[in-house]
């Protein structure tokens, strides 16, 4: 319940305080991507399996027809899209999500469903807790475009190392998670933001 709360207040105020920001960077990619829309909507898996639409600015070229995976470097991502990755600022929208209760602040990302679809076993519980903009995985991970960018083949390195070990501290996360944890996670991640 506390969680619950936090989320919904911080959220609000979150989208209160930032709306000039929010503003300043839907114009900027109006002007600066105008072959597209501003906000980047796409099916994720939420909590028990349910799906929602996730909320960011977009960062990359229209109708690219890359793959779900993104790789530092890649010409789909516009130079303001690489700006908006790099400082996390695409993410702002989900703010939006976590207020309507589709997201929290902490928890695992949500998957696409082709990947969530994965999840069997005891791997299911992931999808008993919300999900959330950050958490253990996504803090491990917070360079991830860039060491797939290193890899030879950034898709088999994705499906065969990074994902499995997302699953595996997003377990431990639905297992143990606390509020007093979230709390220091949502300080690791915004002290740790490039």
């Amino acid at each position: 319940m506390l969680k619950w709360i936090f989320d919904r207040t911080v959220s609000f105020i979150g989208l209160l305080v930032l709306w000039p920001l929010l503003m300043v960077i839907g114009i900027c990619i109006r002007l600066r991507m105008p072959d597209g829309p501003i906000l980047f909507r796409q099916q994720r898996v939420g909590r028990h399996g349910r799906l929602f639409t996730l909320v960011k600015f977009r960062t990359m070229t229209v109708n690219h027809g890359g793959s779900y995976i993104s790789v530092a470097g890649e010409s789909r991502i516009t130079p303001l899209g690489a700006f908006l990755r790099k400082y996390k600022l695409d993410e702002l929208p989900e703010l939006w999500n976590v207020l309507k209760g589709d997201m929290s602040f902490v928890g695992p990302r949500p998957d696409v469903p082709g990947y969530a679809d994965r999840l069997s076993g005891e791997e299911r519980r992931i999808l008993e807790v919300r999900p959330g903009i950050t958490g253990p995985a996504t803090l491990k991970y917070r360079n991830e475009e860039e060491l797939l960018a290193a890899q030879a083949d950034p898709a088999a390195y994705n499906d065969e190392v990074i994902w499995p070990d997302k699953v595996r501290m997003n377990m431990k996360y639905a297992e143990n998670h606390s509020f007093i944890d979230d709390i220091r996670i949502i300080l690791q991640t915004l002290f740790m933001v490039k």
